[in-house]
């Protein structure tokens, strides 16, 4: 039987666990440049001596204007290559793999002058409405997707995610929620994010797997349910796509924010349905913080992966707990060997 702590090989990534740290942005750039700062180099690293077997790193952009706020990290030139290096690097010294999360928040770029979007139409009341993209446009930001992978496999990651989840811009062109345009992009909802995933796909060495997030759901009058993800997910599959990683929201209430009924493995179905329907390795997300829940979601082979966000802000080393919690016996770091029951 698989369990939490079984490794897992995905093409040529092999990760000693099952646990992941998913992306979470930080807000922690000081120079508003989205330039790695020492703080991120520690963050990561302190996960990875945690024990976390694979660390994705936090929504990184494509575009100045792509950003949350300017205060998050992008890889939209080369000088940010070598900070996302030194993350890599610390990572991988304290045993774990690394992936990075390349991403465009579209209307939701909220320090923007002017957001763009699929369509013109605004995130809520308070939010500015967005321009809507041009198809030059859109093809201009596909090969800044396309330089933006380029230079994260210059830093030397293990792995790829799309960020197709929570309302951000590939989001906005699969939804007819946020799409509302009448070319070929609108009467073909994937369109813009198969584009991506080609482009970005053919900068990917054979060996290295590409995962997607996805919101399976949009909690929304008139926004999708997982029917209509899944038939979306299953063209990103085809255009490349090695594994997703399942969560859902992003227009309307959020269930991490604590609706609607965000229980304990609330986002789990979803995941299941993603792994039987297309037959891909998926990650598990939303409140997964108790190690038994999380140990039952693989344990039952609901999901290949789980990704324990919130637990590992509160405790670096949630990992190297949940081993004692289950009672499996894992390499403890030997400075703190004496911290740990003997199994």
């Amino acid at each position: 039987m698989i369990n939490l702590f079984t490794p897992f090989k995905i093409k040529e990534l092999s990760l000693k666990n099952r646990i992941v740290m998913p992306p979470m942005c930080m807000y922690s750039v000081e120079k508003k440049d989205g330039y790695v700062t020492d703080w991120h180099v520690q963050h990561y690293a302190t996960r990875a001596v945690g024990g976390a077997g694979l660390i994705i790193i936090e929504m990184t952009d494509i575009e100045p204007d792509g950003r949350i706020t300017d205060n998050d990290l992008g890889l939209w030139e080369d000088g940010q290559i070598a900070g996302i290096k030194k993350i890599v690097d610390a990572v991988h010294q304290a045993g774990a793999k690394i992936a990075i999360q390349i991403a465009h928040a579209g209307r939701k770029a909220t320090d923007a002058k002017q957001p763009i979007s699929a369509s013109a139409i605004p995130y809520d009341a308070q939010s500015k409405i967005p321009r809507e993209l041009s198809k030059n446009e859109i093809e201009i930001l596909i090969e800044k997707f396309r330089q933006s992978v380029r230079r994260a496999v210059q830093a030397g990651v293990d792995a790829v995610e799309i960020h197709g989840a929570h309302g951000y811009l590939i989001h906005q062109f699969q939804s007819a929620y946020t799409n509302q345009r009448t070319d070929e992009y609108g009467k073909d909802l994937s369109l813009f994010g198969k584009k991506v995933i080609e482009a970005v796909k053919a900068e990917l060495p054979a060996t290295m797997p590409l995962i997607m997030r996805i919101s399976a759901v949009e909690y929304v009058a008139g926004g999708y349910g997982l029917a209509e993800s899944l038939a979306f997910s299953k063209v990103y599959k085809e255009a490349g796509v090695d594994m997703f990683h399942i969560s859902s929201g992003g227009e309307g209430p959020i269930g991490s924010s604590g609706r609607p009924g965000a229980n304990a493995a609330y986002q789990v179905p979803f995941a299941q349905a993603f792994k039987a329907a297309l037959q891909v390795p998926v990650i598990a997300v939303g409140k997964l913080d108790d190690p038994i829940v999380a140990n039952a979601v693989i344990g039952n082979q609901a999901a290949d992966l789980v990704a324990v966000g919130r637990g590992m802000l509160r405790n670096p080393y949630w990992s190297l707990g949940a081993s004692v919690q289950l009672h499996e016996k894992i390499t403890i770091p030997k400075q703190y060997e004496r911290g740990f029951p003997r199994i």
